[in-house]
């Protein structure tokens, strides 16, 4: 059974929580002391029935002011799929909370107040969606039953939607009429809405095809652990363990392996203990190769005639995510996969402005949230790819050499 990765996302109140809670609840996904927990808490709050929310905000200040400000992540499954939903916040301080959880979305779910129609939260979440290539959008138009399921209503969202999806080159984009609070088109086609004639959202979201997304035509593994039992019976087994980022690996393939620049050949491929011929992204494997080469953590295997960049010198795109604010000249780990370098923040080149994508003069510091232009150079060579061809080995992360916690989400060029 295969995983789909999506986001919610969308201004203040636009009933993304809720509609969370209504996907758990109406897929009996909810345990039944959740429930009866849920259904104490919402009589707390004097609300009519459940209150579906609180099964997503999940702190106190969350709870208290009715608002999401951390990036909730929530799992459950149908008999089709399995679901790992990130439920964003929606406040303009948040934003890089919301970059946190699209990084690793396979799909984007943008809500829209059917009262409200597209606004600047909107515009800013789908330049982010844009910004990280999600290559499946779904643009729910909630809270239809305060606009009386009305289908003009309906058009005349999708159609000012559609020039935001046209200016930001946004492809495959979904429109659902919904309403979370009550489960019109949720789990069931609405008998309210009998003038839409798409998916209901889940339907949708158990038959949308992610597969075709992974990339399996660059070749590109990086080595997580070296492994060398030692023991009497395997005294000269080297093994090289790892996830398949992109790409498909043969038994008898001609690689090099970077930053090296060695070549050599893949002698062996393991699958949870067992030989196989080929494995392909994003399988977990053990590769053995024919040469006795010096590889650690970090490196990279690739064909020969499929070559990424190798360089020290990097163009990125930085969401600066530390209340710290970045100033040229400052130093950090640039975490890339498995490979841990030191980087130096060489020059800012400009500042992105994320609500309409144009380019401002950096004259002071970058602050929280801020989204700049940048040239790192590293103290060793990284082995990538751009992000717009292959966001596996396209992103990293910046981390304070201090603190160890992470100031910045990359975006390498």
């Amino acid at each position: 059974m295969d995983i789909l990765r999506f986001i919610t996302a969308g201004s203040v109140d636009d009933g993304k929580s809720t509609l969370i809670g209504r996907l758990l609840f109406d897929s009996k996904s909810i345990l039944q002391d959740q429930l009866e927990a849920l259904e104490k808490q919402s009589k707390n709050k004097n609300a009519d029935g459940i209150d579906l929310a609180l099964l997503t905000d999940g702190l106190r200040a969350e709870r208290e002011q009715g608002i999401t400000i951390d990036v909730a992540y929530r799992y459950f499954s149908t008999p089709k799929r399995k679901f790992i939903i990130a439920d964003a916040p929606g406040h303009v301080q948040y934003t890089r909370n919301m970059i946190t959880g699209a990084s690793n979305s396979n799909l984007i779910v943008i809500l829209i107040d059917a009262r409200l129609g597209v606004i600047e939260q909107t515009r800013r979440h789908s330049i982010i969606a844009s910004l990280l290539r999600i290559k499946h959008v779904v643009v729910a138009i909630n809270k239809m039953d305060l606009a009386d399921y009305s289908e003009q209503r309906f058009n005349e969202i999708k159609a000012d939607y559609e020039k935001v999806a046209e200016q930001l080159k946004l492809q495959n984009v979904t429109y659902v009429p919904l309403s979370a609070l009550n489960g019109d088109n949720i789990v069931d086609k609405s008998e309210k809405m009998n003038w839409y004639h798409g998916l209901p959202l889940l339907q949708f979201l158990e038959e949308v095809e992610v597969f075709e997304d992974i990339n399996h035509t660059d070749p590109r593994f990086q080595v997580q652990y070296v492994i060398r039992p030692q023991t009497k019976e395997l005294h000269d087994y080297r093994g090289y363990a790892g996830e398949i980022i992109s790409g498909i690996y043969k038994k008898g393939d001609k690689i090099k392996v970077l930053p090296a620049d060695i070549e050599s050949t893949i002698t062996k491929i393991e699958i949870a203990g067992e030989e196989v011929e080929e494995a392909f992204a994003p399988q977990p494997v053990v590769l053995q190769i024919a040469d006795d080469i010096d590889i650690s953590r970090g490196d990279t295997f690739v064909h020969v005639d499929n070559l990424p960049k190798v360089e020290h010198e990097l163009d990125v795109l930085l969401c600066w995510m530390d209340n710290k604010p970045l100033q040229q000249g400052n130093k950090y780990f640039i975490q890339h996969k498995s490979r841990l370098v030191k980087a130096i923040v060489r020059e800012i080149e400009y500042r992105v402005d994320v609500n309409s994508l144009e380019r401002t003069e950096v004259t002071d510091n970058v602050k929280l949230n801020e989204v700049v232009r940048a040239k790192l150079k590293t103290a060793a060579p990284l082995v990538f790819d751009s992000f717009e061809k292959l966001d596996g080995t396209g992103s990293a992360i910046l981390i304070d050499e201090t603190s160890n916690s992470t100031v910045a989400a990359v975006l390498l060029s």
